[in-house]
């Protein structure tokens, strides 16, 4: 089964983004996105309606950050994206009249909806300008190390 990772993705783009500080072509989030920049433009389109990106055409154009990242939680970016299912399993359908199936398929729907909420949650407590922090702190760690093996 495949995972959705269109947040991730998402959340990795907005972090070049905002790191960059001046506007990224489709071509160039495509790039980060492994995609092709059509998909840019569809996936940038729920984050420009909820204002957290804005995009300029012709030379010099592209997209950019729109809004203060301490303000943008990962739900914001999960909402903007259609909510998609954050969890990949499922249940059985083969044999919807086995009462055997059903009572799993009862108890596997409740524990995977109270997992799914407890995910959403946590994704509003997770602002961009944190994500951005642990990238520079990590970056940091990053480079002194690899000085570090230069001299």
């Amino acid at each position: 089964m495949k995972t959705d990772s269109k947040l991730s993705v998402t959340l990795h783009v907005l972090l070049h983004m905002a790191e960059r500080g001046k506007a990224m072509t489709s071509a160039e989030l495509a790039a980060h996105m492994d995609t092709n920049p059509v998909v840019v433009r569809r996936t940038m389109a729920g984050l420009r309606e909820r204002g957290f990106v804005r995009s300029e055409k012709g030379h010099g154009g592209g997209w950019e950050i729109a809004a203060d990242l301490e303000k943008i939680t990962l739900k914001d970016v999960h909402d903007a994206l259609g909510a998609p299912r954050l969890l990949a399993i499922g249940i059985n359908l083969e044999n919807p009249s086995c009462l055997v199936e059903q009572a799993v398929n009862r108890a596997l729907t409740s524990a995977f909806h109270d997992a799914e909420e407890l995910l959403v949650a946590r994704l509003g407590d997770v602002t961009l300008a944190q994500l951005a922090a642990d990238f520079r702190h990590h970056a940091a760690i990053h480079r002194a190390a690899h000085q570090k093996k230069d001299i």
